[in-house]
């Protein structure tokens, strides 16, 4: 209650006021103005939010059964002595059951073809109670309705409204008791309706007006065109307008939308202020100036600032495919982003809002994988508004036997205990009042909440489809069904809140928006705040380049690498990371050659020192997979744990370091969102194995690789994905570098397959300290990480730079060499070591270490001092359907023929193989050995 008086205006002769109304708001919502209820309601919670009442003669009871007892037992009406005490405790129980079960009673569906049997334990008989006993007075315990006693009759009656009208909510899952009597005294204060002003009601008519006037004006002006519109749905506008405007009296910054195609074009115009006159040059064809392939019109993005009462606030609708629910953990990784940017730890900053469709978000499992990710360290965002377009079929799947196995499409928001209210969508006031209700949640207690917008889908999947051939009971209704602002309007003109002509305005003054091709979001700001923005600019129109200056100054390398050996005092390190930490002190000192993980860690050292911030995720990323990287150390006396990267200089950027839950898809699709919104960090997901990648494949296919060329969307995102045959199976082996090839084109991505601990140093160097923004893929070593020979010393990584292509090594004598095997990767090494074994002066071994844009320059500079080459081979670790082979041989074919004409590319490697790799250790060593013998001889 103290939290009231924070605010002046608030304090001194006007508080005894104010807390007569918090107590009359409390008895009865709508007993006080609007503006008070709405600050109210706004309020942190504390555990109190009971109205302060006695406890009845019942709970005290219950008390002392508990106290008499081992262990809590629910009363039974037989452990009571009075028949009145054992009603009243069947009361209680009835109460209890609305709370949990009236969502199966209400009136959800707006076609009315639902047909649901009402649980019996909503009735006053399952309790022995009968209708002689409705004007009997009960104590009322915990129901919120403003008195401590009432009869049957009116408790029945104010259950009957709060929880079997048009909403259905469902709370009761929910194991934090505050919580669950948060949403008892919000809904059953209210009776689930609260009281809404006359101009509240007409801005809702205004909103649904602005829904309903687009798709008829599509329909007409492009009849039979693909817009997957919203009718049916209209709804969806004024709650998202609710939505962004009572978070933003929250203090909200920037709101983050992911939705699908159904209801996007109207979202567009009506909620952002798309320019109508764009979307109509859409629907004529009108080509996107510098993409290259651009994408339908459904599938856009789009930004823009609106004003709110607590002012300008971003909106940015995320870019997405049709692949449904895949922007959904984009989306979060977006706005983590944007809160990390403003140190917005809490959440209040920015807010997520997800929008699905019924039949995926049931279907789909990457909601699952998203729901998980809601409050774990790493990746939780304050909490996230779901809202179900549930149009009551998937495509053409409507029976409900057919498209799920759970009572409702939402019922998978459960695992995470988020609330979930059902509402009717042609009840404009329901879907008002539920919508206030998950925001203020989401503001409170951070985290996920659930709309379950019920709702149907007039036009059929898409305005060319036909669906009465599918759905002729469901479309038979639909054909007579009055339209969600039709209804509301006859609503407004019988309760005298608007008359004819006030209604027709509306739509005329929306029509007449359109014909001019006017903005028709009133909250519209034209001169947007650009602070709100991520400024893109320096990575704009940049063109590709190999090279990049990434060198770094000996001295401070030594001095950075000196501060990450410095472990806090008391902290004990494993015995085996102790030695590795010894190692590296070594390293640093130049005593020891330098080996892959202290490189990796002076990338990141090297990078933050420049102040570029850094992230890296994946499921086994503090330590690494293979045990190379000990970014975090964990004490052995307490489990506790230390991050040397975090703590290199005061006021450093940030470190950011997580071990994920076991996700592929999701995380990587957060970390797509995550560095589309964080341009000058070094954003990285290294895949347990680089097999498991396959496991985001929607991800790579329909974002990493082709966003900037459908959406112009930049991204510098890092996959690291470990790779190497050492005969562990055909799930263990290969990161499918085949399936990255085969995405190339136009300089869209990077394919890079470093040898050399320098080499990863450089190459992460150089994803960020060059302006150029794209995504980076790097098959990254398994047993290389403490090969012998793959190592390089303190003056590589000062000095040195990325390499595309690295020549033979060894003293050989150019003109000696007779055979050139190309190579990329560890069989490198394999080929190094068979070469010295046999003491072979005419082989020649060249490693390619960026696979794309494929080096065509570089390795015909190095070709160009074999004079004499008679061979030229390309070996490889993979089979011959898949590797580098296929994809890149035209390449090295090119550069062969102008070098010598007469040269023809031979393939040294395993033969063609429907599985990756064989399982069997001594088949791999007879393969291994076999593909080194014909890279020599072939």
């Amino acid at each position: 209650m103290q939290r009231m008086w924070n605010s002046a205006h608030l304090s001194g002769g006007n508080a005894a006021y104010v807390e007569e109304l918090y107590e009359l708001y409390l008895h009865d919502p709508n007993a006080v103005p609007e503006e008070w209820r709405t600050y109210f309601q706004k309020l942190p919670a504390d555990g109190n939010t009971a109205t302060d009442v006695s406890h009845s003669t019942v709970r005290d009871h219950f008390v002392l059964l508990a106290k008499n007892q081992r262990r809590a037992q629910p009363v039974s009406a037989g452990s009571v002595s009075s028949e009145h005490e054992k009603k009243q405790v069947e009361v209680l129980r009835l109460i209890q059951a609305y709370r949990m079960r009236g969502h199966q009673a209400a009136t959800l569906d707006p076609l009315g073809l639902w047909q649901r049997k009402v649980p019996a334990d909503l009735s006053i008989n399952h309790y022995g109670l009968t209708d002689a006993d409705l004007d009997t007075t009960f104590r009322t315990g915990e129901l919120y309705i403003g008195k401590e006693e009432a009869t049957l009759r009116e408790i029945h009656q104010s259950l009957q409204q709060t929880y079997c009208r048009t909403i259905g909510a469902e709370f009761t899952h929910i194991v934090d008791s505050d919580q669950r009597k948060w949403f008892q005294q919000r809904l059953e204060s209210v009776r689930g309706r609260p009281a809404f002003s006359a101009e509240v009601q007409s801005h809702l008519l205004e909103r649904l007006t602005a829904a309903e006037g687009l798709e008829k004006y599509l329909g007409t002006k492009y009849p039979g065109t693909k817009r997957f519109g919203l009718e049916g749905g209209e709804s969806l506008i004024p709650m998202l307008d609710e939505i962004i405007q009572r978070s933003g009296s929250y203090g909200t910054k920037e709101i983050v939308i992911g939705m699908a195609h159904r209801g996007r074009l109207n979202v567009l115009v009506n909620t952002f202020g798309k320019n109508p006159r764009d979307l109509f040059d859409e629907f004529e064809g009108k080509k996107v100036e510098g993409l290259s392939s651009g994408d339908v019109k459904y599938h856009q993005g789009f930004s823009s600032n609106v004003m709110t009462a607590g002012g300008e606030v971003h909106l940015a609708l995320a870019f997405n495919p049709s692949h449904l629910e895949i922007v959904s953990p984009v989306v979060e990784g977006s706005v983590r982003a944007r809160q990390d940017r403003r140190q917005d730890k809490a959440g209040d900053k920015v807010l997520p809002i997800s929008i699905h469709g019924d039949a995926a978000f049931a279907g789909q499992g990457v909601v699952m994988e998203t729901f998980q990710m809601s409050q774990t360290r790493g990746y939780r965002t304050g909490g996230t508004v779901h809202i179900v377009i549930n149009n009551q079929v998937g495509f053409t799947t409507s029976r409900q036997d057919d498209s799920r196995s759970t009572e409702y499409a939402t019922d998978v928001a459960k695992m995470i205990q988020a609330p979930i209210f059902h509402v009717n969508g042609d009840d404009p006031e329901a879907v008002l009042f539920v919508t206030q209700l998950a925001v203020d949640y989401r503001m409170q207690f951070k985290r996920d909440v659930v709309i379950d917008l019920v709702c149907y889908r007039r036009r059929g999947h898409n305005e060319a489809d036909e669906p009465s051939g599918t759905q002729p009971l469901m479309y038979q209704q639909i054909a007579k069904q009055r339209t969600t602002r039709e209804l509301y309007a006859d609503a407004l003109i019988q309760s005298s809140v608007l008359d004819d002509d006030r209604v027709q305005a509306k739509i005329d003054e929306y029509r007449t928006a359109l014909d001019n091709g006017q903005h028709v979001v009133k909250s519209l700001v034209k001169e947007p705040n650009k602070e709100l923005f991520v400024d893109w600019r320096p990575y704009l129109g940049h063109t590709w380049t190999a090279r990049h200056d990434t060198r770094f100054e000996l001295k401070t390398l030594q001095e950075l690498s000196a501060k990450l050996l410095e472990i806090p005092e008391g902290f004990v390190v494993q015995r085996q990371v102790s030695k590795i930490l010894e190692d590296r002190q070594k390293m640093g000192a130049g005593g020891l050659p330098i080996n892959w993980g202290y490189a990796e860690t002076m990338a990141y050292a090297t990078l933050l020192f420049e102040g570029h911030p850094v992230r890296i995720t994946g499921q086994d990323v503090g330590r690494g997979t293979f045990s190379h990287r000990h970014a975090a150390l964990h004490n052995q006396k307490d489990a506790g744990t230390y991050l040397p990267l975090q703590n290199l200089f005061d006021k450093q950027p940030s470190f950011e370091l997580y071990d994920s839950y076991l996700s592929e898809e999701a995380v990587l699709a957060f970390e797509y969102g995550y560095s589309t919104t964080t341009p000058n960090a070094l954003v990285i997901w290294e895949a347990q194995f680089g097999d498991f990648a396959n496991g985001a494949q929607v991800v790579i296919d329909q974002f990493i690789t082709s966003g900037e060329h459908k959406w112009g969307r930049l991204c510098g995102l890092t996959m690291l994905l470990p790779h190497g045959y050492e005969g562990q199976g055909p799930e263990h082996s290969s990161a499918r570098l085949e399936r990255y090839l085969q995405l190339c084109a136009e300089h869209n991505i990077q394919v890079c397959m470093p040898t050399t601990p320098a080499q990863i140093y450089h190459l992460l160097r150089r994803q960020v300290i060059r302006p150029l923004r794209k995504p980076l893929v790097v098959l990254t070593p398994k047993s290389l990480l403490r090969h012998k020979l793959a190592i390089s010393t303190l003056e590589d990584l000062a000095e040195g730079s990325f390499q595309t292509v690295i020549n033979e090594i060894d003293s050989i004598d150019p003109k000696k060499v007779e055979r050139l095997v190309l190579c990329s990767g560890k069989v490198y090494y394999d080929l190094l070591e068979k070469r010295r074994a046999e003491g072979r002066e005419d082989i020649a071994i060249v490693r390619i270490e960026q696979l794309y844009p494929f080096p065509e320059d570089d390795l015909a500079e190095v070709l160009a001092q074999y004079k004499n080459l008679k061979h030229i081979v390309w070996c490889q670790e993979e089979p011959m359907n898949q590797g580098a082979w296929y994809c890149s041989q035209h390449h090295m074919r090119r550069v062969a023929a102008a070098h010598n004409k007469g040269l023809f590319l031979e393939y040294a490697g395993r033969d063609a193989s429907a599985s990756p790799a064989c399982g069997y250790a001594s088949m791999h060593a007879e393969q291994q050995e076999k593909l080194l013998q014909d890279a020599f001889t072939v």
